[in-house]
């Protein structure tokens, strides 16, 4: 299999802005059930993809990801953000509880659309081959791809990231003050770990540990997720 650059964008887009998109929207409708209306205010409780895109992190950063995967082989930890979604934690009701709940809707989501792509690829494997078996099966194995490193990345527990949020809600709260005063360095130390190959050597082995369990639930073999997901 050989797609050019165009259709390898084609099969990643979807799954790139569902990921994006119902993320920062999970985020935004928990803020609101806990009592916390600032996402619903600024129109981000919504599964319009343009709400939430940023043209850098949404768009120019994953496309420039998939470009030097396709031009030097191989895969890579394909890197992106959204606009992040306004929450006011001092309006939740219990605000360093269900700080905890705000936080993990983000990575719980990209879990279930990891699930659903993976049913995606199965059909598409399974079904006999015509026009839509094979770019079923190559877009459900790069959803599933796409939400697990989203999944396993935003758990990271260094804030600003979800992970690092919910670390701040489960500690007592001398530690939790500690750790939140990362938060504004956490984007650069995210950084300075993807582009030192720190965060893929950390990230990885837990990302093909969740791709190798979706596999196992759907009755699909390692090799052929990952050759899927690399569009081969």
């Amino acid at each position: 299999m050989d797609l050019n650059l165009v259709q390898v964008i084609a099969v990643y887009a979807i799954p790139v802005i569902l990921a994006i998109t119902l993320h920062e929207a999970a985020h935004g409708y928990v803020a609101m059930r806990f009592g916390d209306m600032t996402a619903y205010a600024a129109g981000r409780v919504t599964l319009n993809p343009i709400r939430h895109i940023d043209p850098v992190g949404t768009v120019a950063f994953p496309l420039a990801f998939l470009a030097i995967a396709k031009l030097f082989g191989g895969g890579g930890m394909l890197f992106g953000w959204a606009k992040p979604v306004p929450v006011n934690f001092e309006n939740l009701r219990r605000p360093k509880q269900d700080m905890l709940w705000v936080a993990a809707a983000g990575p719980l989501s990209n879990l279930a659309m990891a699930l659903l792509w993976g049913a995606a690829m199965k059909i598409g494997l399974a079904i006999p081959d015509s026009y839509f078996s094979l770019p079923l099966a190559l877009m459900g194995a790069a959803g599933v791809f796409i939400n697990v490193i989203f999944f396993v990345l935003n758990l990271l527990p260094l804030p600003p990231l979800d992970g690092g949020r919910i670390l701040v809600s489960l500690l007592p709260h001398r530690l939790a003050r500690a750790v939140s005063r990362v938060e504004p360095y956490g984007f650069i130390i995210l950084i300075v770990l993807l582009f030192t190959e720190v965060l893929g050597r950390v990230l990885w082995p837990l990302i093909a540990a969740g791709m190798a369990v979706i596999a196992a639930a759907f009755g699909v073999s390692m090799g052929d997720l990952v050759r899927l997901a690399q569009l081969r």
